[in-house]
């Protein structure tokens, strides 16, 4: 099944945090690498004041159940000292599963797809770089929904590259 990942960070070493994720996702068997997006470096959405973001999105082949991915994710968001004290608040790292397949849950710990991602230019922006023919489901092609938004907070930083896992 085709799973989209997206990879946000905002505190410490920020490149760093997110190749870590990237590395330590594919670490255990399930999860096939397919593709990565550029990095973005991007203005936060909500929340308190802070610091830029940098995004990026990993697409990859999954064998594991949806709760297994996300079990994994939440794994790694702690590995890198995630804290969830406030809301939108700033973060060593963040994982989120932004679509598993066709899937579409209503589970308020797995709401799938993502219920903003349509919303969000840091996340439609390298995904789209990832799989320029992505469909994000129930929602129509990444293309079109990002044609609806605004990108000027999402800068391309061509001097940063995650690579792919070993």
């Amino acid at each position: 099944m085709r799973v989209v990942i997206a990879l946000g960070s905002n505190l410490g070493r920020r490149i760093e945090n997110l190749q870590g994720a990237v590395d330590a996702l594919f670490d255990a068997p399930g999860l096939t690498f397919v593709a990565a997006s550029p990095v973005y470096e991007t203005e936060p959405v909500g929340g308190p004041t802070q610091g830029a973001y940098l995004n990026a999105v990993v697409v990859a082949e999954s064998m594991l159940d949806p709760r297994a991915l996300l079990d994994r994710a939440h794994s790694v968001e702690n590995a890198f000292g995630r804290e969830r004290a406030e809301r939108w608040g700033p973060r060593t790292l963040d994982v989120d599963l932004i679509a598993v397949g066709t899937l579409m849950s209503d589970d308020p710990e797995l709401t799938l797809p993502h219920p903003r991602a349509h919303e969000r230019a840091f996340v439609l922006v390298p995904w789209a770089q990832a799989d320029p023919s992505a469909v994000l489901p129930g929602r129509g092609s990444v293309a079109a929904l990002l044609a609806d938004l605004d990108q000027s907070g999402v800068r391309l930083r061509t001097d940063l590259v995650l690579e792919p896992p070993a």
